[in-house]
């Protein structure tokens, strides 16, 4: 990384995935219980199209290889966009009443 700025957005970007798929419960032990479960839910999910769009973007560059903090990026990205949809499903798109 070439910057401090560079690196407060890389951290910041981490915080943003974090929050994107926080799940909320009634005591703070079930919100990082259910935090913790979405992330492991996921994460295989965006860790494979991660490492599918760097492997594309690596064969585009003639196999130069892609530096560690843009993969984390990417995967930040994908894991932010996952969390907003997969949350708008759960809290707005799940039917509440059985029948």
């Amino acid at each position: 990384m070439k910057n401090v700025k560079e690196k407060i957005t890389l951290y910041l970007s981490g915080v943003l995935y974090f929050l994107f798929n926080l799940r909320l419960g009634a005591t703070p032990r079930q919100s990082l219980e259910a935090t913790l479960w979405q992330v492991a839910q996921t994460a295989p999910f965006i860790i494979g199209l991660t490492w599918m769009i760097v492997a594309f973007l690596q064969y585009m560059a003639n196999g130069r290889k892609m530096p560690w903090d843009r993969r984390l990026r990417i995967f930040f990205a994908l894991g932010i966009m996952a969390g907003l949809f997969y949350g708008i499903y759960e809290y707005a798109g799940v039917d509440t009443v059985g029948g």
